[in-house]
């Protein structure tokens, strides 16, 4: 799931454009979190408070 600002984008590997997960720096968008076999990258305040609780 890749979030930038209020758009969340929900990718499997065949769909995967590294160019959505990376930032200018080519790093992957902070935040960034592994739950398992899921990925979190980026900062969605919904995203992020619906997956923490």
């Amino acid at each position: 799931m890749v979030c930038k600002g209020t758009k969340v984008t929900e990718l499997t590997p065949a769909t995967l454009d590294p160019a959505v997960v990376l930032g200018p720096s080519g790093n992957l968008r902070a935040p960034t979190a592994r739950v398992g076999k899921d990925w979190y990258v980026g900062f969605g305040a919904e995203t992020w408070k619906e997956l923490l609780g």
